[in-house]
């Protein structure tokens, strides 16, 4: 594992991630370690978008708006 330095924080931030930490019983490193793991997990908006692209040109499938909310609405019935 490698480590990583993150210099010039503002001290408020620092602090409100330390309260965090100690609010989630964890240390700040073990906090932070996990919102890193956490984002590096998840896809970039880009990427998203361009899987929902891809799925709209597989399928072929075009909604517009009024036909989306009408069905939205309709599960809330």
């Amino acid at each position: 594992m490698v480590a990583i330095t993150i210099r010039d924080i503002p001290d408020d931030v620092r602090d409100e991630l330390a309260s965090r930490a100690a609010r989630s019983g964890k240390s700040l490193q073990e906090y932070l370690r996990g919102m890193l793991i956490d984002t590096a997990a998840r896809p970039t908006v880009s990427e998203v978008l361009r899987r929902a692209r891809a799925r709209v040109e597989a399928t072929g499938s075009r909604l517009d708006v009024a036909t989306i909310l009408t069905a939205k609405d309709a599960d809330k019935r």
